[in-house]
């Protein structure tokens, strides 16, 4: 299938500007972004064309293995349906996030990794897979096994981000215990919640220091890009920086942002709390902090389609960050902080990955997706 397009009467998005023109790509390649019209290839209709995003956090594809309680479904049939999704989403490379903690829908974690790794690779290795799908590795340093879980996995060729995390009752996400509890009441009756708590607590007091210096100096020695999870305060971030951190994923207070951005982090939100107008945890908004200029890159993390609905919000008043600017957080900011330079960006001599959308009633519309200049939505 050839891989040479030309889009004309289209709405360029550049990391510079937006440019009503024509786009050229050559093998697969951005070969040339012309302003003006021209009479030849596919008319765009006035349509945009932004990069392909590039997703670091999402937790989708674990809804599709085991989408109902002590259900696992058929591991190749759920990478595919995770990967439909993810792509007419308009995002064409994605990190599967995979929790290496407890247990999803009564599940084990350490059952449901490997047929969620077996069936991505087997999807990839027949050509199946739409986007490019690579590995993060959200490792609980409360877990007792969380080490074990890591080792059968880290040296995979996909993994390429581990993000260490704390969910533990009194940490964190949790600081409040109350707020724990608030949200594991559907798991568990109250003497249970009790029960569960003190374990907790105890298993993170066991593990926790120790397991956070294993899995620095594991992405250390094998190069892989290392994410701090729920930053709450100026230590956790301080903390984070002496383990090697690059990226502060979901800071908790806006205190915490600032830290990061003060030690050159990338500060990761996610993109559903913009599309919601707030976090569903109560956390500071990443609206807010896009305002403060204290965002660099949006996730999916539960929801695929929120990316380019919340670049849509941002590019407008009252943030106003111009469609460039927003594009950069899903787009640019991202294929950087995870070491992709060949991305990200429509600009002459990187991949072709495209989508093409149009705004209706303010909500993006997808049309058509492209990765590496082949039609894949």
């Amino acid at each position: 299938m050839s891989t040479d397009l030309i889009f004309s009467n289209a709405r360029i998005v550049t990391p510079e500007a937006v440019v009503t023109g024509t786009l050229r790509v050559e093998d697969g390649h951005i070969a040339a972004v012309e302003e003006g019209t021209s009479g030849a290839g596919e008319d765009a209709d006035g349509d945009y064309l932004i990069p392909g995003m590039v997703d670091l956090h999402t937790d989708h594809l674990e809804r599709h293995v085991a989408p109902r309680p002590g259900v696992m479904w058929n591991n190749v049939s759920a990478a595919m349906a995770h990967d439909a999704q993810v792509a007419t989403a308009g995002i064409t490379t994605v990190f599967d996030s995979l929790s290496l903690m407890g247990e999803n829908k009564g599940v084990p974690r350490g059952k449901l990794l490997r047929p969620m790794v077996d069936g991505l690779e087997a999807a990839r290795r027949q050509d199946m897979l739409r986007a490019d799908h690579f590995l993060h590795l959200r490792c609980e340093v409360g877990d007792p096994h969380v080490l074990d879980y890591l080792s059968v996995l880290v040296d995979d060729p996909a993994v390429r981000l581990l993000s260490i995390m704390d969910h533990t009752p009194g940490q964190r996400q949790y600081a409040q215990v109350e707020k724990w509890r608030q949200a594991n009441r559907h798991r568990y009756s109250e003497a249970e919640l009790d029960v569960v708590m003190q374990q907790r607590m105890a298993s993170q007091e066991a593990h926790a220091d120790r397991h956070r210096h294993a899995i620095a100096e594991l992405a250390a020695a094998r190069g892989l890009s290392l994410a701090s999870h729920d930053d709450e305060t100026p230590a956790h971030v301080d903390e984070a920086v002496s383990l090697g951190v690059s990226i502060s994923e979901f800071p908790t207070t806006t205190g915490a942002a600032q830290a990061a951005r003060s030690h050159g982090l990338s500060i990761l939100m996610g993109a559903p709390n913009v599309v919601r107008g707030g976090s569903h945890s109560g956390n500071v908004g990443a609206a807010d902090l896009a305002a403060a200029g204290l965002l660099d890159i949006l996730a999916s993390d539960y929801v695929p389609i929120s990316m380019l609905h919340a670049v849509c919000l941002l590019a407008e008043a009252p943030v106003g960050l111009g469609l460039p600017g927003a594009m950069a957080l899903v787009s640019a900011n991202p294929a950087r902080a995870a070491g992709l330079d060949d991305r990200g960006r429509i600009a002459p001599g990187l991949r072709a990955d495209l989508v093409r959308f149009r705004l209706i009633d303010g909500v993006p519309h997808i049309r058509a997706v492209w990765r590496a200049g082949k039609r894949v939505a």
